[in-house]
């Protein structure tokens, strides 16, 4: 069962990595970078300071432990622990994987933090302002914009994004409820 499931991942990463044309490999190196989203998420910020006012500090530490538990989960523990080649480094894939700018990535993939980060954000800003901003379920196609661009670029299988996206969902998950609590029990007064 688990070499059927290796074997679709790789077939799938074949085919959505075949998906490629040379204007887009400039798109999807932007929409991967990290320091490029930083205009987004000070709109996110300044939106949280304008609902939450005081309590906005409870929200900004829960999206950082969102973060920081998908990040250690999928880079700092998977990773290192699983130890799975990226498809960008894998000797059987050689030849067949569209790289972009010679970009390989680290050693191991999975799981994809890109994928966990993006999909932990976005479900602890949906459940923060789902009520306020019915819209705001689109962020989820931001997420999903991004860890597919980790596919497009050869450094993530279909699966370590998926399994990333299912750590983000549960972290932010979370994230949003220990914010909610402390926020709660430990109500900052002006």
């Amino acid at each position: 069962m688990i070499e059927f499931l290796i074997d679709l991942d790789v077939d799938l990463f074949l085919f959505f990595n075949g998906i490629h044309a040379p204007w887009m490999d400039a798109i999807m190196v932007f929409i991967s970078g990290k320091k490029e989203w930083i205009p987004l998420y000070l709109v996110f910020v300044i939106l949280i300071i304008k609902h939450f006012k005081w309590q906005s500090i409870w929200v900004l530490l829960g999206i950082a432990l969102t973060i920081t538990l998908c990040d250690q989960l999928a880079s700092g523990f998977m990773k290192p622990f699983f130890g799975r080649m990226r498809p960008s480094r894998t000797p059987d894939l050689d030849g067949l994987v569209h790289i972009v700018n010679g970009y390989t990535g680290g050693m191991f993939g999975f799981a994809s933090s890109h994928a966990a980060n993006a999909f932990g954000l976005a479900t602890f800003l949906w459940l923060a302002f789902k009520d306020q901003y019915r819209w705001f379920v689109w962020i989820f196609l931001w997420a999903t914009v991004v860890a597919y661009s980790r596919i497009y670029l050869g450094v993530h299988y279909p699966g370590d994004i998926i399994v990333g996206g299912l750590i983000g969902v549960g972290f932010g998950q979370l994230g949003y409820r220990i914010q909610r609590y402390a926020g709660n029990r430990w109500v900052i007064k002006k």
